[in-house]
Protein backbone atom coordinates (compact mmCIF):
# COMPACT_ATOMS: atom_id res chain seq x y z
CA UNK A 1 0.00 0.00 0.00
CA UNK A 2 2.91 2.28 0.32
CA UNK A 3 3.05 5.55 -1.80
CA UNK A 4 -0.06 4.36 -3.99
CA UNK A 5 -1.11 7.50 -5.80
CA UNK A 6 -4.79 8.13 -6.20
CA UNK A 7 -4.75 6.37 -9.86
CA UNK A 8 -2.59 3.57 -9.06
CA UNK A 9 -4.85 2.84 -6.09
CA UNK A 10 -8.14 3.06 -7.99
CA UNK A 11 -6.84 0.38 -10.05
CA UNK A 12 -6.36 -1.67 -6.99
CA UNK A 13 -9.91 -1.15 -5.67
CA UNK A 14 -11.36 -1.27 -9.00
CA UNK A 15 -9.63 -4.90 -9.04
CA UNK A 16 -10.53 -6.01 -5.32
CA UNK A 17 -6.32 -6.64 -4.33
CA UNK A 18 -7.35 -3.97 -1.29
CA UNK A 19 -10.02 -3.17 0.21
CA UNK A 20 -10.98 0.71 1.58
CA UNK A 21 -11.30 -0.03 4.72
CA UNK A 22 -7.48 -1.68 4.84
CA UNK A 23 -6.49 1.69 3.06
CA UNK A 24 -7.93 3.76 5.46
CA UNK A 25 -6.66 2.27 8.46
CA UNK A 26 -3.15 1.64 7.12
CA UNK A 27 -3.14 5.84 6.78
CA UNK A 28 -4.65 6.65 9.98
CA UNK A 29 -2.02 3.83 11.61
CA UNK A 30 0.49 6.07 9.58
CA UNK A 31 -1.05 9.53 10.81
CA UNK A 32 -0.58 7.85 14.47
CA UNK A 33 2.86 7.30 14.12
CA UNK A 34 4.31 9.84 11.85
CA UNK A 35 1.85 13.08 12.47
CA UNK A 36 2.97 13.93 16.30
CA UNK A 37 6.48 14.98 14.75
CA UNK A 38 5.30 16.33 11.56
CA UNK A 39 1.98 17.97 12.65
CA UNK A 40 0.72 17.78 9.11
CA UNK A 41 -2.90 17.68 10.63
CA UNK A 42 -4.99 19.63 12.66
CA UNK A 43 -8.19 17.45 12.85
CA UNK A 44 -8.42 13.52 12.11
CA UNK A 45 -11.78 12.44 11.15
CA UNK A 46 -11.36 9.04 11.91
CA UNK A 47 -14.47 7.97 12.32
CA UNK A 48 -16.68 8.98 9.73
CA UNK A 49 -13.25 8.32 7.32
CA UNK A 50 -13.74 4.49 8.21
CA UNK A 51 -17.35 4.37 8.27
CA UNK A 52 -17.28 5.68 4.31
CA UNK A 53 -14.56 3.46 3.57
CA UNK A 54 -16.85 0.33 4.65
CA UNK A 55 -19.45 1.64 2.71
CA UNK A 56 -17.94 1.45 -0.14
CA UNK A 57 -16.64 -1.86 0.84
CA UNK A 58 -20.36 -2.83 1.11
CA UNK A 59 -21.61 -1.24 -1.54
CA UNK A 60 -19.01 -1.71 -3.86
CA UNK A 61 -20.94 -2.04 -7.51
CA UNK A 62 -23.25 0.60 -6.53
CA UNK A 63 -20.26 3.29 -5.63
CA UNK A 64 -17.34 1.48 -8.00
CA UNK A 65 -17.98 4.48 -10.94
CA UNK A 66 -17.58 7.31 -8.83
CA UNK A 67 -14.19 8.96 -9.64
CA UNK A 68 -12.72 9.08 -6.00
CA UNK A 69 -14.78 6.07 -4.42
CA UNK A 70 -12.34 4.27 -1.61
CA UNK A 71 -9.86 7.13 -2.00
CA UNK A 72 -8.47 8.62 1.26
CA UNK A 73 -7.64 12.64 0.78
CA UNK A 74 -6.34 15.44 3.27
CA UNK A 75 -8.38 18.86 2.85
CA UNK A 76 -6.56 21.92 3.50
CA UNK A 77 -7.79 23.48 6.75
CA UNK A 78 -9.43 26.79 4.73
CA UNK A 79 -12.16 24.50 2.73
CA UNK A 80 -15.74 24.88 4.66
CA UNK A 81 -16.38 20.92 5.84
CA UNK A 82 -19.88 20.64 6.59
CA UNK A 83 -19.99 19.20 10.59
CA UNK A 84 -16.15 18.77 10.30
CA UNK A 85 -14.25 21.42 12.58
CA UNK A 86 -12.39 24.13 10.33
CA UNK A 87 -9.94 26.52 11.92
CA UNK A 88 -8.00 28.37 8.97
CA UNK A 89 -5.13 27.47 11.83
CA UNK A 90 -6.18 29.96 14.19
CA UNK A 91 -8.26 30.42 17.46
CA UNK A 92 -10.65 32.42 16.29
CA UNK A 93 -12.18 29.65 14.86
CA UNK A 94 -11.96 27.37 17.46
CA UNK A 95 -14.75 24.81 17.80
CA UNK A 96 -16.26 26.37 14.05
CA UNK A 97 -17.65 23.76 12.43
CA UNK A 98 -19.73 24.89 9.18
CA UNK A 99 -23.20 24.01 8.09
CA UNK A 100 -22.31 23.99 4.73
CA UNK A 101 -19.51 22.92 2.26
CA UNK A 102 -17.24 24.51 -0.12
CA UNK A 103 -18.19 23.52 -3.86
CA UNK A 104 -14.93 21.46 -3.58
CA UNK A 105 -15.28 19.39 -1.24
CA UNK A 106 -18.31 19.15 -2.05
CA UNK A 107 -17.16 17.85 -5.52
CA UNK A 108 -15.02 14.80 -4.54
CA UNK A 109 -17.62 13.83 -1.55
CA UNK A 110 -20.13 13.62 -4.99
CA UNK A 111 -17.34 11.27 -6.32
CA UNK A 112 -17.28 9.52 -2.83
CA UNK A 113 -14.14 10.86 -1.70
CA UNK A 114 -12.65 9.88 1.81
CA UNK A 115 -11.70 12.64 3.77
CA UNK A 116 -9.46 11.63 6.53
CA UNK A 117 -8.75 15.19 7.70
CA UNK A 118 -8.01 18.71 7.79
CA UNK A 119 -4.13 19.97 7.09
CA UNK A 120 -2.09 22.48 8.90
CA UNK A 121 -1.63 25.97 7.57
CA UNK A 122 0.06 29.16 8.29
CA UNK A 123 -2.85 31.12 10.18
CA UNK A 124 -5.20 32.94 7.77
CA UNK A 125 -2.83 31.47 4.84
CA UNK A 126 -0.37 34.08 6.08
CA UNK A 127 3.10 33.25 5.43
CA UNK A 128 5.39 30.82 3.46
CA UNK A 129 6.22 28.48 6.25
CA UNK A 130 3.57 27.01 8.06
CA UNK A 131 4.88 28.09 11.42
CA UNK A 132 2.62 30.41 11.74
CA UNK A 133 -0.42 28.14 12.95
CA UNK A 134 -1.85 28.82 16.54
CA UNK A 135 -1.96 24.80 16.35
CA UNK A 136 1.89 24.23 16.00
CA UNK A 137 4.48 24.53 12.87
CA UNK A 138 4.12 21.34 10.38
CA UNK A 139 7.52 19.91 9.40
CA UNK A 140 9.55 18.92 6.33
CA UNK A 141 9.43 15.28 6.31
CA UNK A 142 12.83 15.09 4.51
CA UNK A 143 13.79 17.25 7.16
CA UNK A 144 12.33 17.66 9.97
CA UNK A 145 14.10 20.66 10.96
CA UNK A 146 13.57 22.45 7.58
CA UNK A 147 10.31 23.80 6.78
CA UNK A 148 7.80 22.72 4.19
CA UNK A 149 6.51 26.24 2.81
CA UNK A 150 3.57 27.35 2.97
CA UNK A 151 0.77 27.86 3.36
CA UNK A 152 -0.38 24.85 2.28
CA UNK A 153 2.35 23.22 4.32
CA UNK A 154 0.39 20.64 5.96
CA UNK A 155 -0.82 19.00 2.24
CA UNK A 156 2.29 18.62 1.01
CA UNK A 157 3.72 16.91 4.07
CA UNK A 158 0.56 14.66 4.59
CA UNK A 159 1.66 13.58 0.56
CA UNK A 160 5.64 13.50 0.79
CA UNK A 161 5.35 11.65 4.25
CA UNK A 162 2.61 9.35 2.91
CA UNK A 163 -0.07 10.33 5.22
CA UNK A 164 -2.75 9.66 2.18
CA UNK A 165 -3.50 9.62 -1.62
CA UNK A 166 -4.27 12.85 -2.15
CA UNK A 167 -4.67 16.54 -1.21
CA UNK A 168 -5.99 19.86 -1.85
CA UNK A 169 -4.37 23.15 -1.21
CA UNK A 170 -4.94 26.35 -1.98
CA UNK A 171 -3.03 29.38 -3.95
CA UNK A 172 -2.89 33.25 -3.41
CA UNK A 173 0.67 33.69 -4.98
CA UNK A 174 2.93 29.95 -4.30
CA UNK A 175 1.26 28.74 -1.77
CA UNK A 176 0.72 25.49 -3.45
CA UNK A 177 4.15 25.50 -6.00
CA UNK A 178 6.51 26.21 -2.85
CA UNK A 179 5.52 23.76 -0.62
CA UNK A 180 5.43 21.50 -3.14
CA UNK A 181 8.71 21.90 -4.69
CA UNK A 182 10.22 21.68 -0.76
CA UNK A 183 8.15 18.59 -0.34
CA UNK A 184 9.05 16.58 -3.27
CA UNK A 185 5.43 16.34 -4.29
CA UNK A 186 3.26 17.56 -7.43
CA UNK A 187 1.75 20.69 -6.63
CA UNK A 188 -0.63 22.33 -9.60
CA UNK A 189 -2.24 25.86 -9.27
CA UNK A 190 -5.47 26.19 -12.35
CA UNK A 191 -5.84 29.20 -13.69
CA UNK A 192 -7.98 31.44 -11.47
CA UNK A 193 -11.56 31.04 -11.92
CA UNK A 194 -10.96 27.41 -13.43
CA UNK A 195 -11.77 26.14 -9.62
CA UNK A 196 -14.50 27.70 -7.65
CA UNK A 197 -13.64 29.70 -4.52
CA UNK A 198 -17.16 29.45 -2.81
CA UNK A 199 -16.63 28.07 0.94
CA UNK A 200 -12.75 28.45 0.75
CA UNK A 201 -11.59 31.64 3.61
CA UNK A 202 -10.96 34.55 1.54
CA UNK A 203 -7.34 35.61 1.79
CA UNK A 204 -6.76 37.60 -1.32
CA UNK A 205 -10.04 37.85 -3.32
CA UNK A 206 -8.50 38.44 -6.90
CA UNK A 207 -5.75 35.67 -6.04
CA UNK A 208 -7.22 32.92 -4.24
CA UNK A 209 -7.22 30.08 -6.39
CA UNK A 210 -7.92 26.13 -4.72
CA UNK A 211 -5.72 23.11 -6.18
CA UNK A 212 -4.19 19.62 -5.83
CA UNK A 213 -1.09 18.82 -3.89
CA UNK A 214 -0.56 14.77 -5.16
CA UNK A 215 1.98 12.23 -5.83
CA UNK A 216 2.01 11.84 -9.34
CA UNK A 217 1.08 14.59 -12.51
CA UNK A 218 -1.25 11.61 -13.44
CA UNK A 219 -3.07 12.25 -10.56
CA UNK A 220 -2.98 16.49 -10.80
CA UNK A 221 -4.16 16.01 -14.09
CA UNK A 222 -7.48 13.20 -12.84
CA UNK A 223 -7.92 15.73 -9.77
CA UNK A 224 -8.32 19.18 -11.59
CA UNK A 225 -10.90 17.31 -13.97
CA UNK A 226 -12.88 16.71 -10.53
CA UNK A 227 -12.59 19.77 -8.63
CA UNK A 228 -12.87 22.33 -12.26
CA UNK A 229 -15.96 23.73 -13.55
CA UNK A 230 -18.26 26.47 -12.76
CA UNK A 231 -20.08 27.52 -10.23
CA UNK A 232 -23.00 29.69 -9.87
CA UNK A 233 -22.21 30.77 -6.50
CA UNK A 234 -18.73 31.73 -7.48
CA UNK A 235 -19.29 35.19 -10.20
CA UNK A 236 -15.81 34.87 -11.06
CA UNK A 237 -15.72 31.09 -11.80
CA UNK A 238 -15.12 30.13 -15.86
CA UNK A 239 -17.80 28.91 -17.28
CA UNK A 240 -15.31 27.71 -19.93
CA UNK A 241 -16.28 24.04 -20.53
CA UNK A 242 -13.46 21.39 -18.78
CA UNK A 243 -11.65 18.30 -20.02
CA UNK A 244 -10.64 14.81 -19.24
CA UNK A 245 -7.19 15.91 -18.53
CA UNK A 246 -6.18 12.75 -17.96
CA UNK A 247 -7.40 11.08 -20.47
CA UNK A 248 -5.69 14.01 -22.95
CA UNK A 249 -2.39 13.77 -21.00
CA UNK A 250 0.58 12.89 -23.68
CA UNK A 251 3.94 13.48 -23.62
CA UNK A 252 4.06 13.29 -27.09
CA UNK A 253 3.24 16.52 -27.55
CA UNK A 254 6.08 17.74 -25.95
CA UNK A 255 7.74 17.49 -29.40
CA UNK A 256 7.60 21.09 -31.01
CA UNK A 257 6.64 22.97 -27.99
CA UNK A 258 8.55 26.30 -27.66
CA UNK A 259 9.17 27.25 -24.00
CA UNK A 260 10.15 30.53 -23.11
CA UNK A 261 13.26 30.64 -20.22
CA UNK A 262 12.80 34.26 -18.50
CA UNK A 263 16.63 35.03 -18.08
CA UNK A 264 15.78 37.55 -15.25
CA UNK A 265 14.34 34.12 -12.85
CA UNK A 266 18.05 32.91 -13.88
CA UNK A 267 20.10 36.12 -12.81
CA UNK A 268 18.30 35.91 -9.13
CA UNK A 269 20.58 34.12 -6.39
CA UNK A 270 19.79 30.00 -7.67
CA UNK A 271 21.01 27.78 -5.28
CA UNK A 272 24.00 25.18 -7.32
CA UNK A 273 21.38 22.34 -6.69
CA UNK A 274 18.32 24.02 -7.92
CA UNK A 275 19.73 25.51 -10.71
CA UNK A 276 21.65 22.09 -11.67
CA UNK A 277 18.59 20.15 -11.54
CA UNK A 278 16.45 23.03 -13.46
CA UNK A 279 19.07 22.14 -16.46
CA UNK A 280 18.93 18.42 -16.35
CA UNK A 281 14.77 18.71 -16.86
CA UNK A 282 15.28 21.49 -19.04
CA UNK A 283 17.59 19.17 -21.18
CA UNK A 284 15.08 16.35 -20.57
CA UNK A 285 12.56 18.55 -22.01
CA UNK A 286 14.58 19.12 -25.15
CA UNK A 287 15.23 15.62 -25.99
CA UNK A 288 11.61 15.37 -25.56
CA UNK A 289 11.62 17.65 -28.99
CA UNK A 290 10.95 20.60 -27.17
CA UNK A 291 12.56 24.18 -28.19
CA UNK A 292 13.56 26.18 -24.64
CA UNK A 293 15.21 29.58 -25.47
CA UNK A 294 16.22 32.66 -23.21
CA UNK A 295 13.90 35.78 -22.64
CA UNK A 296 13.63 38.70 -21.48
CA UNK A 297 10.35 39.93 -18.84
CA UNK A 298 9.73 42.23 -16.38
CA UNK A 299 12.30 42.43 -13.29
CA UNK A 300 10.23 40.02 -10.34
CA UNK A 301 11.14 42.15 -7.87
CA UNK A 302 7.81 44.31 -9.21
CA UNK A 303 5.93 41.33 -8.65
CA UNK A 304 7.12 41.26 -4.94
CA UNK A 305 5.76 45.10 -4.75
CA UNK A 306 2.57 43.92 -5.95
CA UNK A 307 2.10 41.32 -3.69
CA UNK A 308 3.00 43.02 -0.78
CA UNK A 309 0.27 46.09 -1.61
CA UNK A 310 -2.52 44.24 -3.57
CA UNK A 311 -2.58 41.09 -1.44
CA UNK A 312 -2.39 42.92 2.12
CA UNK A 313 -4.70 45.26 1.00
CA UNK A 314 -7.69 42.55 0.15
CA UNK A 315 -6.78 40.60 3.52
CA UNK A 316 -7.28 43.74 5.35
CA UNK A 317 -10.81 43.89 3.61
CA UNK A 318 -11.23 39.97 4.35
CA UNK A 319 -10.26 39.65 7.26
CA UNK A 320 -12.03 42.86 9.07
CA UNK A 321 -15.22 40.11 9.79
CA UNK A 322 -12.92 38.87 12.18
CA UNK A 323 -12.84 42.02 14.39
CA UNK A 324 -15.06 41.88 16.74
CA UNK A 325 -15.45 45.86 16.99
CA UNK A 326 -17.42 45.87 14.32
CA UNK A 327 -20.40 44.42 15.48
CA UNK A 328 -20.32 46.18 19.14
CA UNK A 329 -19.41 43.12 21.38
CA UNK A 330 -16.82 44.80 24.03
CA UNK A 331 -19.57 45.57 26.42
CA UNK A 332 -21.85 43.05 25.78
CA UNK A 333 -22.87 41.18 28.75
CA UNK A 334 -22.63 37.86 26.87
CA UNK A 335 -19.77 35.66 28.15
CA UNK A 336 -19.63 33.49 24.76
CA UNK A 337 -19.27 36.85 23.01
CA UNK A 338 -16.86 38.07 25.46
CA UNK A 339 -14.71 35.60 24.70
CA UNK A 340 -14.73 35.63 21.38
CA UNK A 341 -14.30 39.92 21.79
CA UNK A 342 -10.99 39.17 23.47
CA UNK A 343 -10.27 36.38 21.26
CA UNK A 344 -9.77 38.13 17.80
CA UNK A 345 -8.58 41.50 19.76
CA UNK A 346 -6.16 39.28 21.69
CA UNK A 347 -4.18 36.24 20.69
CA UNK A 348 -6.58 35.19 18.06
CA UNK A 349 -4.97 37.32 15.34
CA UNK A 350 -1.04 36.41 14.98
CA UNK A 351 1.97 38.59 14.46
CA UNK A 352 1.92 37.81 10.25
CA UNK A 353 -1.89 38.53 10.18
CA UNK A 354 -1.55 41.74 12.20
CA UNK A 355 1.54 42.67 9.60
CA UNK A 356 -0.93 42.10 6.81
CA UNK A 357 -4.06 44.16 8.32
CA UNK A 358 -2.02 46.71 9.69
CA UNK A 359 -0.36 47.12 6.21
CA UNK A 360 -3.22 46.68 3.74
CA UNK A 361 -5.31 48.91 5.79
CA UNK A 362 -2.86 51.92 5.39
CA UNK A 363 -2.76 51.33 1.65
CA UNK A 364 -6.23 51.60 1.21
CA UNK A 365 -7.04 54.68 3.89
CA UNK A 366 -7.92 58.15 2.75
CA UNK A 367 -4.78 60.18 0.70
CA UNK A 368 -2.28 56.65 0.23
CA UNK A 369 -4.75 54.74 -1.99
CA UNK A 370 -3.84 56.59 -5.23
CA UNK A 371 0.01 56.14 -4.09
CA UNK A 372 -0.05 52.40 -3.00
CA UNK A 373 -3.01 50.67 -3.92
CA UNK A 374 -3.88 51.76 -7.28
CA UNK A 375 -0.30 52.19 -8.20
CA UNK A 376 0.01 48.54 -7.52
CA UNK A 377 -2.96 47.97 -9.40
CA UNK A 378 -1.49 49.61 -12.41
CA UNK A 379 1.93 47.53 -12.23
CA UNK A 380 -0.04 44.64 -11.88
CA UNK A 381 -1.37 44.88 -15.45
CA UNK A 382 1.90 45.84 -16.60
CA UNK A 383 2.98 42.45 -15.59
CA UNK A 384 -0.23 41.14 -16.96
CA UNK A 385 0.60 42.44 -20.73
CA UNK A 386 4.59 41.47 -19.74
CA UNK A 387 3.03 38.04 -19.56
CA UNK A 388 1.29 37.46 -21.53
CA UNK A 389 3.37 38.69 -24.99
CA UNK A 390 5.62 36.12 -24.07
CA UNK A 391 3.16 33.38 -23.91
CA UNK A 392 1.61 35.15 -27.42
CA UNK A 393 5.14 33.54 -28.85
CA UNK A 394 5.64 30.67 -26.67
CA UNK A 395 3.58 27.48 -25.25
CA UNK A 396 4.38 27.90 -22.04
CA UNK A 397 7.41 29.75 -19.40
CA UNK A 398 9.63 27.49 -17.72
CA UNK A 399 11.70 28.26 -14.52
CA UNK A 400 13.02 26.52 -11.15
CA UNK A 401 9.62 26.59 -8.87
CA UNK A 402 11.93 28.48 -6.12
CA UNK A 403 15.43 29.82 -5.51
CA UNK A 404 16.45 27.10 -2.79
CA UNK A 405 15.50 23.68 -1.25
CA UNK A 406 13.44 23.97 1.93
CA UNK A 407 14.74 26.76 4.60
CA UNK A 408 15.11 26.51 8.44
CA UNK A 409 12.72 28.53 11.18
CA UNK A 410 14.93 31.23 11.59
CA UNK A 411 14.53 32.13 7.81
CA UNK A 412 11.16 32.58 8.19
CA UNK A 413 11.96 35.57 10.80
CA UNK A 414 12.01 37.83 8.07
CA UNK A 415 8.49 39.92 7.08
CA UNK A 416 9.30 39.78 3.43
CA UNK A 417 10.42 35.89 3.85
CA UNK A 418 7.22 34.61 1.95
CA UNK A 419 7.62 36.97 -1.00
CA UNK A 420 11.43 35.85 -1.35
CA UNK A 421 10.69 32.47 -1.44
CA UNK A 422 7.70 33.03 -3.66
CA UNK A 423 9.37 35.17 -5.71
CA UNK A 424 9.27 32.16 -8.93
CA UNK A 425 5.86 32.37 -8.91
CA UNK A 426 4.19 35.60 -7.48
CA UNK A 427 3.79 37.33 -10.58
CA UNK A 428 1.79 34.33 -12.93
CA UNK A 429 -0.45 34.38 -9.71
CA UNK A 430 -0.85 38.08 -9.78
CA UNK A 431 -2.04 38.02 -13.61
CA UNK A 432 -4.45 34.44 -13.07
CA UNK A 433 -2.18 32.29 -14.77
CA UNK A 434 -2.05 28.71 -14.07
CA UNK A 435 1.40 26.91 -12.91
CA UNK A 436 2.37 23.58 -12.24
CA UNK A 437 5.68 21.92 -10.35
CA UNK A 438 6.89 19.02 -10.53
CA UNK A 439 9.69 17.35 -8.57
CA UNK A 440 13.54 17.91 -10.89
CA UNK A 441 15.42 15.61 -8.23
CA UNK A 442 17.28 16.41 -4.58
CA UNK A 443 20.15 18.36 -3.36
CA UNK A 444 21.78 17.21 -0.61
CA UNK A 445 19.06 15.08 -0.07
CA UNK A 446 16.54 17.61 -0.02
CA UNK A 447 13.62 18.13 -2.85
CA UNK A 448 13.93 20.69 -6.04
CA UNK A 449 11.39 21.89 -8.16
CA UNK A 450 10.97 22.96 -11.82
CA UNK A 451 7.46 25.02 -12.67
CA UNK A 452 6.04 25.67 -16.09
CA UNK A 453 3.61 28.78 -16.16
CA UNK A 454 0.54 27.98 -18.64
CA UNK A 455 -2.10 30.21 -21.14
CA UNK A 456 -5.00 30.93 -19.18
CA UNK A 457 -7.27 28.01 -18.82
CA UNK A 458 -4.19 25.79 -20.87
CA UNK A 459 -3.49 23.90 -17.91
CA UNK A 460 -3.42 20.77 -20.48
CA UNK A 461 0.06 21.85 -21.85
CA UNK A 462 1.51 21.96 -18.39
CA UNK A 463 0.71 18.22 -17.45
CA UNK A 464 1.93 17.38 -20.71
CA UNK A 465 5.48 18.58 -19.76
CA UNK A 466 5.16 17.99 -16.42
CA UNK A 467 4.42 14.12 -17.45
CA UNK A 468 7.69 14.50 -19.65
CA UNK A 469 9.77 15.80 -16.67
CA UNK A 470 8.34 12.82 -14.47
CA UNK A 471 9.13 10.42 -16.64
CA UNK A 472 12.95 11.90 -16.73
CA UNK A 473 13.29 12.16 -13.38
CA UNK A 474 11.35 9.74 -11.61
CA UNK A 475 9.10 9.74 -8.25
CA UNK A 476 10.54 11.61 -5.20
CA UNK A 477 9.84 8.59 -2.42
CA UNK A 478 10.49 9.41 0.77
CA UNK A 479 10.46 5.92 3.01
CA UNK A 480 9.46 6.43 6.50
Amino acid sequence: MENLSITELREKLLAKNISAKEVTNYYLQRISKLDEELNAFITVDAENALKKAEDFDNNFETLKDKKLAGIPIAVKDVFSTKDILTTCASHILDGYTPVYESTVTKRILNEEAIILGKTNLDQFCHGSSTITSYYGPTRNPWNKETLPGGSSGGSATAIAADLCTGSLGTETAGSIRLPSSWCGTVGLKPTYGRVPRYGVLAMGSSLDCPGPIVKTVKDAAYMLGIIAGYDPHDFTSSKLPIQDYLAQLDVNKIKGMRLALPKEYLDLDIEEGVRKNFENSVNILRNLGAIVEEVNIMDPKYGIAVYTITCRSEVSSNLARYDGTRYGLEGSKNENVKIFYESTRGEGFGEEAKRRIMTGTFSLSAGYADEYFRKSEQVRQLIREDLENVLGKYDAIVAPTTPSVALRDKDADNPLFGEIADVLAEGSSEVGLPGLTVPSGLSNGMPTGIQFIGKHFDEQTLLHLGQGVEDGVGRLILNL
